[in-house]
């Protein structure tokens, strides 16, 4: 659990696990239900689509699941805000489930 806590403090010092992303699309987190939901939505054009990844501390592992919807935003800002809606909305449906096939990384 502390290296739950560990990786929530460094997504807003800028350190690791802050998503690692090369490129110049923003990340943003927010903690739902003890997952960690990232909003990274990927520019299309002049365009936004609604990508992300959820991420639970399940003993020692950190097991991911990522998205990608065909929502489409015309601000990278209202992008943001849906991916944490999809990613809350993923939670809340699949409950449990979502992690219980002890997979390291999948699609949700």
């Amino acid at each position: 659990m502390a290296s739950f806590f560990s990786k929530l403090g460094s997504l807003f010092s800028g350190g690791p696990g802050g998503g690692g992303q090369e490129n110049d699309q923003a990340v943003k987190s927010i903690v739902h239900e003890e997952c960690i939901i990232f909003a990274e939505p990927v520019k299309e054009g002049a365009q936004y689509r609604l990508q992300g990844r959820i991420e639970k501390e399940v003993g020692e592992e950190t097991l991911v699941r990522t998205f990608i919807r065909a929502d489409l935003f015309a601000s990278q800002d209202e992008a943001i805000e849906w991916s944490l809606k999809k990613g809350k909305q993923i939670i809340d449906q699949n409950g449990k489930s979502l992690f219980s096939d002890g997979e390291k990384n999948r699609t949700a």
